[in-house]
């Protein structure tokens, strides 16, 4: 997609800072979840021109192979204060809270960021055991719930009309209340008269952002998201959901490219291919299979049991779930899913799960390069995903190798361009 000036929009570059502790993982680092490690991160992402921080979150003990993580927005709120021009993406859930104090605390995060707060939407696989409810509400109720708080959400940070605020002349503000309008909400799941209790945002609204690639969550992204996280192992993958969920979005009066395409990239680095596969390989080899048959089991669905079956085997077509009938991350259990169903066996299955989905490569940083060019000149990637800046080794790598190729191939700009997260990313105006 071009930016507003005309020129093709640069690939914009994330990492994730967010405190979570994998105990899936054959090696744990108990540092990973201070934020000694993540404000050095946060640092040194900030140095190298990366457009923005990403911090995920897990709602119960034990969930998809980690005992937690550390709340996003506090977390985030720590680093606004060590940094200037990075964005700040936190990922909270519509499922557990509601949107008037969604709406406060994204709109707190802007303002103490001076405009650099996003919102990665989710509705949660896991956590309801602790918000009062005995079962996980289906993804269609969720995604039901989902589109009328963000709807909500964005009338309270609407709900400052243009002029309610203007200046004294002397460094102070005059309030016009007449501009700043209740939005009446009453719906299925909240009522909401409002308005929003702060005052306008940096941004007007924080930069939208959303998981899910089920149907209620392509659904979801089209309407709202002005970038979309997604698990796209492989281009084909990457093709056909930026097709569909681009065309849903045009249906729906879209601007043109909404949403962005974000893909997390777990590389795996070498000085040359050779090294690069055998780091590959040792990783592999270090896994724990056996806690990785639970780790796989959640990501087909849950309530299957993979203790019995022999490693070099594929799993039985007679295991492997209708998607239908899954509530949980529906999207994930449809990739692996379709790696059992391609031959893949539950040694390679179990492997792939450490990466949840995501898109893998191995190489040298111009190998990398290659295979990130390709689907940025295929138009399916837009946002992009580095990790390993916390490691010293893949670091060097990573600032020193992959990045300034990508900027001597002009994927990957080489400054901030603007005040806030927003302008960075070269959005589209929002809806008036």
């Amino acid at each position: 997609m071009a930016s507003a000036n005309g020129r093709r929009r640069p690939l914009k570059t994330v990492t994730g800072v967010s405190g979570a502790v994998n105990v899936y993982a054959a090696a744990i680092d108990p540092a990973a979840s201070t934020l000694t490690s993540s404000i050095d991160v946060a640092k040194i992402a900030e140095q190298h021109r990366f457009d923005a921080l990403f911090a995920a979150d897990l709602l119960s003990f034990g969930a998809q192979g980690a005992i937690g993580a550390q709340e996003p927005l506090v977390f985030l709120s720590a680093l606004s204060a060590v940094t200037s021009h990075i964005g700040l993406i936190a990922t909270v859930t519509t499922t557990f809270h509601h949107p008037y104090n969604l709406a406060r605390l994204f709109g707190t995060l802007d303002h103490i960021s001076n405009g650099r707060a996003a919102w990665n939407a989710v509705t949660s696989s896991v956590g309801e055991e602790n918000y009062g409810d005995q079962e996980l509400p289906s993804p269609e109720e969720r995604y039901a719930r989902a589109t009328e708080s963000i709807e909500v959400v964005n009338a309270l940070f609407d709900s400052w009309h243009p002029g309610a605020l203007t200046s004294d002349g002397h460094g102070g503000a005059i309030l016009d209340p007449n501009r700043v309008r209740p939005i009446d909400h009453a719906g299925k799941y909240f009522t909401v008269r409002g308005p929003l209790n702060i005052p306008p945002l940096p941004q007007r609204r924080p930069v939208q952002f959303q998981a899910g690639q089920s149907a209620g969550g392509v659904q979801l992204g089209a309407r709202f998201a002005e970038v979309v996280f997604t698990s796209l192992p492989t281009l084909e993958d990457a093709a056909t959901y930026t097709k569909r969920i681009r065309a849903r979005a045009h249906e729906l009066r879209r601007a043109e490219g909404l949403p962005l395409i974000m893909s997390s990239f777990h590389a795996t680095y070498g000085a040359t291919e050779a090294e690069a596969r055998r780091l590959a390989r040792e990783q592999a080899e270090a896994t724990d299979f056996d806690a990785g048959r639970g780790v796989l089991a959640d990501l087909l669905g849950g309530g299957m049991d993979l203790s019995d079956l022999p490693l070099d085997k594929p799993i039985p077509e007679s295991l492997l779930p209708d998607v239908r009938s899954v509530h949980r991350r529906r999207g994930r259990v449809e990739i692996f899913a379709n790696f059992a169903r391609s031959g893949k066996t539950l040694r390679e299955l179990i492997v792939a799960a450490k990466d949840t989905g995501h898109w893998v490569a191995a190489g040298t940083p111009e190998q990398l390069a290659d295979a990130i060019e390709e689907r940025y000149d295929a138009g399916v990637l837009d946002v992009i995903s580095l990790g390993g800046l916390a490691d010293q080794r893949t670091r060097d790598f990573l600032v020193n190798g992959l990045l300034p190729e990508l900027r001597r191939r002009g994927i990957v700009g080489s400054d901030y361009l603007g005040a806030t997260f927003r302008e960075n990313l070269e959005l589209p105006p929002l809806p008036d």
